[in-house]
Parts: C-alpha cells; sequence; structure tokens
C-alpha cells in the first residue's frame, strides 16, 4: 500500500497501483513497480510501513480501526490501544438504560467466559455422541452393560469438561482466560497448554 503525501499530510491511499494526476502531470500505474524507493518520494509517493504492536487477538480484544500517519519522513499505519471484550455476562439495556426485554424475558449480553464454557460443553457432547449408543442399549437391554472401558471414558470426558469450565471461570482477566489456550514447550519438549486436553477417545 502507498500514499501520497503533500505538505506533510496523508492525501490520497493507493490500495492498488493505479495513475493519477499531480500537480497537472500525469503518472503511470507502474511507477509504483518500475521507479526506486528514492524516486516515488520524490513526488510524494511513500510505502506504508505497518506497525502492529498494539494489535491483539480479535478474540479476546476489540482493536481499533486502522490509522495512518506521517511523521519522520514514514508513512505509517498503525492501531489505538485494543480494549478488552467482556469477561462476565450482563444484562442488556437500551439507550436509556432500561432492560432489553424479549417475550418477557432479560436479553443477556454473553461475555467471553460463558462462549468458552459454551464450547467446551459442545466439545464434550460431541465426545460423548459417538458412545451413546452404548447407554441407550443398557437401558432397553436387561443383561446388556455398558463395558468398563466406555464407562470411564465418559466419565473422564465429563470430568474434564468440568474442570476446564472450573478453569475458565476462575478467570479475572481477559489476558488470563487467553493463556490458558496458549499451547507452550515444556522442559520435557512437549507442547500444552494449562487447559489441558480430552481424555484418548476409545476406539
Amino acid at each position: 500500500m502507498y500514499v501520497l503525501v503533500e505538505n506533510g499530510q496523508i492525501t490520497k491511499y493507493f490500495n492498488n497501483p493505479k495513475g493519477f494526476t499531480l500537480n497537472d502531470n500525469q503518472y503511470a500505474a507502474d511507477i509504483f513497480s518500475k521507479w526506486s524507493k528514492d524516486e516515488k518520494e520524490a513526488i510524494g509517493i511513500y510505502e506504508v510501513e505497518y506497525d502492529t504492536s498494539n494489535k491483539k487477538d480479535e478474540e479476546y480484544y476489540n482493536n481499533t480501526n486502522e490509522q495512518f500517519k506521517f511523521e519522520n519522513n514514514k508513512a505509517i499505519s498503525y492501531f489505538g490501544t485494543a480494549t478488552p471484550k467482556r469477561l462476565e455476562d450482563e444484562n442488556a439495556v437500551d439507550e436509556n438504560g432500561d432492560p432489553v426485554l424479549e417475550d418477557g424475558v432479560q436479553v443477556i449480553n454473553y461475555g467471553l467466559k460463558t462462549e468458552k464454557k459454551r464450547i467446551v460443553k459442545q466439545q464434550a457432547a460431541g465426545l460423548l455422541a459417538p458412545t451413546d449408543w452404548y447407554v441407550v442399549k443398557a437401558s432397553e437391554v436387561a443383561d446388556y452393560t455398558v463395558p468398563a472401558n466406555i464407562t470411564n471414558y465418559r466419565a473422564a470426558v465429563r470430568a474434564k469438561s468440568n474442570e476446564m469450565e472450573n478453569m475458565i471461570n476462575a478467570c479475572t482477566t481477559v489476558d488470563a482466560l487467553k493463556a490458558l489456550y496458549d499451547y507452550t514447550e515444556q522442559q520435557d519438549g512437549t507442547i500444552t497448554r494449562p487447559l489441558g486436553e480430552w481424555p484418548e477417545e476409545v476406539i
């Protein structure tokens, strides 16, 4: 991406090379590829440098819109300070501060914790689904018993689900929640995350 700088101010943006007119002079689109950096800057065309130091993971933060500035003879794209997304649920209110109701029920704006716990529950349900038939059969066939390895696996999935939800609930900051999902290399060479992993599926 390039910008046109006039009198120290950015006046035009070029997302893609294209011809333009400047001071009654016509410039073809190929100057962006054929001209040197110094030649382009001599007429005010600067390639944008990107500063993403303030940009954070959009799953956990609300970033500002991309902004541009020209300083120290450089055209820079940057972001303002990111805002952490809400951790906890809250009651929805309108512009007057009154509760937002749907069919007489308070509407809830769900926070990151609830969203993450919902995913955990969905994953647990998905892991349990392939072995549900064992439980159904045991409830319908009097002399059938669910194999011990299946029973143990299903119990382990539920226990891990509860453990993960408790760890999510314990987080008091967005950074703490994000850290649960960050994989790091351990001394033994394994790559793990604080949240842990699900039990190995039974065959």
